[in-house]
């Protein structure tokens, strides 16, 4: 199978990339921005018609795209996110013969969602920032395309090659510098909002699925179980051996081993349908607790204090669980800052 990959350099697309390439029943040509890729284009400045062309020649037979950006102004943004989307699925239709697109989504789509229960594809988007919007924007313009698509909507990726800028990159890099400067304390923003994180290695195996399935439509991408980002960032702070404190918004919360028992995974009667695939996810920080989704902002001031994934499409048409648990994630992006040179 003729793959035709786009964001090869980003977060979740090195991890496609790595995915691909070992694959020996694909054919995987790399379009991108930078001088590494098979073929330079720029998405967000190039024309539907170039693109086309492009397409002729390496006559894919599926096309991945991971592209877009996570941050950066409401012009940046929709021009990744919404207008080098428009540009795929106007290439891809007057290709002589349009592949399969699976593009890359995210939970930020959806926006604010009752807590304490999961959310299903096909609940209303109502995304309350420029990047959810943009998102949005890309999501619909690939379902209205008539092309044969899927989009995944992926949840909160974790893992190593997590971007400084993420809220556990920014931890891991707050802890390195902590521990080298023998500092007692490292500033984060609010942590109390909960979040469905997801190891960025399990979304490459979701991906790689999509690419050879015929599914079709929307399919959420995450671990199927909510965990507050305070009791994850316990696991990063473990992994360092930092015995300092994590200062969060004003207020000083000691994280090391002492300082708390197990992550809380919550388990509400609501959502026990959802994914009983118990193993995948296994380790001592998942316990089930009746606990409610803070009040007010979650993890880097996003207003939107719970987020958690119904999974039972991803697991039904693309036959994906997860694998990775929070805790090997989580230590791997700790492994990963505290190698860097």
């Amino acid at each position: 199978m003729r793959v035709l990959l786009l964001g090869a350099d980003g977060f979740i697309g090195r991890r496609v990339t790595d995915r691909l390439l070992v694959d020996q029943e694909l054919q995987v040509t790399v379009l991108g921005r930078r001088d590494s890729a098979d073929i330079r284009f720029d998405l967000t400045t190039g024309s539907p018609g170039a693109l086309a062309r492009f397409l002729d020649a390496v006559a894919p037979q599926v096309v991945i795209n991971c592209a877009g950006a996570t941050y950066g102004s409401s012009r940046t943004l929709i021009r990744a996110n919404t207008l080098a989307v428009a540009t795929v699925c106007e290439a891809i239709r007057r290709s002589r013969e349009p592949a399969r697109l699976v593009h890359v989504g995210s939970a930020a789509e959806y926006g604010p969602v009752p807590g304490g229960v999961p959310v299903s594809e096909g609940a209303e988007p109502r995304p309350v920032g420029p990047y959810g919007v943009s998102k949005l924007a890309g999501t619909e313009l690939v379902l209205a395309s008539g092309l044969d698509a899927a989009v995944l909507r992926v949840f909160d990726v974790v893992g190593p090659g997590a971007p400084t800028a993420s809220l556990f990159g920014r931890l891991a890099e707050g802890l390195r510098r902590a521990l080298e400067r023998e500092e007692s304390q490292v500033r984060m923003p609010d942590l109390s909002g909960y979040r469905d994180f997801v190891d960025v290695r399990d979304v490459a195996r979701a991906i790689q699925a999509a690419a050879v399935s015929a599914a079709t439509g929307v399919i959420n991408i995450g671990s199927g179980h909510a965990v507050r980002a305070r009791e994850a960032a316990q696991l990063l702070v473990r992994a360092s051996g930092f015995e300092g404190a994590i200062v969060e918004e004003n207020r000083p919360v000691l994280l090391p081993a002492q300082a708390g028992g197990p992550v809380e995974h919550v388990d509400r009667p609501a959502d026990r349908h959802v994914d009983r695939h118990a193993g995948q996810h296994g380790g001592p920080y998942h316990r089930p607790a009746e606990a409610r989704p803070a009040e007010g902002r979650g993890p880097a001031g996003e207003p939107v204090p719970w987020r958690q994934a119904d999974v039972r499409t991803a697991r039904d048409r693309l036959g994906w669980r997860t694998q990775v648990p929070l805790e090997e994630s989580l230590g791997d992006v700790w492994l990963e800052t505290a190698c860097r040179v």
